[in-house]
């Protein structure tokens, strides 16, 4: 895979101003999805642009939707009613995570016969959970190459629901998801999903929970590990809202509101706020244990420098079960921190992109941080002012969008910084090195 040229960038002091967050990927990747499987026409407003987003947008097209995007990040879905017109498809879904796995459980509902595969790490991400519990309901699903990973071959089949449906929560959440959004579909009589075990990154079951009621479907949750979805009263089970706007995306706000932190601030990022549906926002309170000075209003969140005397925050003990993504950020904020910083419960990293736990630890030994590290685990000291290194072959990003951007906060550290390969960041936010350029000084 060719990569894009390294880029120095640093070292900084300030940062402020105001950033206009893209659209979150997490809403735009399931609101494509419910939008083409519902009755009727949805204009979704400020969706994503970035290549997950597109990655999905093709296959829909591929599957015979109109899916026509507009200026202004508006894209027009004409839904299908729950079935796609096209019954043999070869569908490329890229790295996209949010996109295969809801998409897979959708095609084993309709009869056809579809072939999903991916970039090579895509062929490393585990979706052995979601095909275990679509095969539970009658789905023929084969592995073309490695048990539990894609590429995958549906095969057309009968689908009955006759029992519980269950499913690993311990891996991804994404699993729980597709299975959520696709079930609707043939649900003749109320459908019960339990998770087994450990349910991690639960504010996206949520996203997905209130995104399907949007859409006419209410599931219930008599405890926090059933879901009860509806028996369906009409053969068109999603109804489009007619129009729909997708807020910023929390987990791209991380970055800026580190940055408000690290360079004094006020840096404000506009699209979330208090009243999110995204977990990620939780990220603003992490940053607050640490010692920044935070206040949010309904559609913004402002971070103006820290209240410690020192001008530092402080490292801190988290459990990371609820924020996966973002607290990437919080393990490059580390080096800015006094105290180690232990961020726990994020075996999730390792089937991510990259191993992310792996590729974290790497980096940040590279700028002279101390890293113990573990299998769901990571503990970042920061390195003395002596020993702050500037490593000259730069920092790598394992074609990895979070490691890119993360780790554009070290060029606050004492030497300018190079980052390899940033255009990796076009997969959820391709601006954002020029973004990133308009606030700091």
């Amino acid at each position: 895979m060719a990569h894009s040229p390294s880029i120095q960038i640093g070292p900084f002091k300030r940062a402020q101003g105001s950033i206009i967050l893209p659209g979150s990927k997490s809403i735009s990747n399931r609101a494509l999805l419910l939008a083409a499987l519902s009755t009727g026409t949805t204009t979704l407003k400020n969706l994503l642009d970035a290549d997950d987003t597109q990655v999905m947008r093709n296959a829909l097209r591929q599957l015979g939707l109109s899916v026509d995007d507009q200026a202004n990040n508006v894209c027009v879905v004409e839904g299908c009613g729950g079935r796609f017109a096209v019954r043999k498809a070869d569908l490329f879904m890229g790295n996209a995570g949010t996109a295969i796995r809801p998409l897979t459980a959708a095609l084993a509902m309709q009869g056809g016969d579809y072939r999903l595969s991916g970039v090579a790490r895509m062929h490393e991400r585990p979706i052995r959970d979601l095909v275990d519990g679509l095969r539970q309901v009658g789905a023929k699903i084969e592995y073309e190459l490695q048990e539990g990973y894609p590429p995958i071959q549906i095969l057309a089949a009968d689908i009955q629901i006759k029992d519980v449906v269950k499913v690993r929560g311990d891996v991804s959440s994404q699993f729980l998801t597709a299975l959520l959004m696709a079930l609707p579909l043939v649900a003749v009589q109320p459908v019960r999903i339990e998770v087994v075990g450990e349910l991690i990154s639960r504010p996206y079951i949520d996203i997905t929970l209130k995104l399907m009621t949007h859409f006419g479907v209410n599931v219930a949750c008599p405890d926090a590990q059933s879901f009860v979805i509806p028996a369906k009263t009409s053969d068109a089970v999603y109804k489009s809202p007619g129009e729909l706007s997708v807020e910023g995306d929390a987990s791209s706000a991380s970055y800026f509101l580190a940055l408000g932190a690290i360079g004094s601030g006020p840096v404000r990022v506009l699209g979330v706020g208090k009243d999110s549906i995204q977990g990620d926002v939780a990220f603003a309170d992490a940053l607050a244990l640490m010692g920044a000075n935070i206040t949010t209003g309904d559609e913004w969140i402002e971070v103006a420098g820290v209240k410690n005397a020192n001008g530092k925050l402080n490292g801190i003990t988290m459990d990371c079960t609820e924020i996966p993504d973002a607290a990437m950020t919080l393990a490059v904020a580390a080096l800015f921190a006094e105290g180690p910083t232990r961020l726990n419960h994020i075996a999730s990293w390792r089937v991510k992109e990259t191993d992310r736990i792996a590729a974290m630890a790497t980096e940040l030994r590279k700028l002279g941080a101390t890293i113990e590290e573990g299998a769901d685990y990571i503990v970042v000291q920061a390195p003395s002012q002596k020993d702050w290194n500037s490593p000259s072959e730069g920092i790598d990003t394992y074609d990895d969008h979070r490691m890119a951007m993360c780790f554009s906060l070290a060029a606050f550290g004492l030497n300018a910084l190079q980052i390899n390969d940033p255009d990796c960041v076009a997969k959820t936010f391709p601006t954002y090195f020029a973004e990133f350029k308009k606030i700091v000084s």
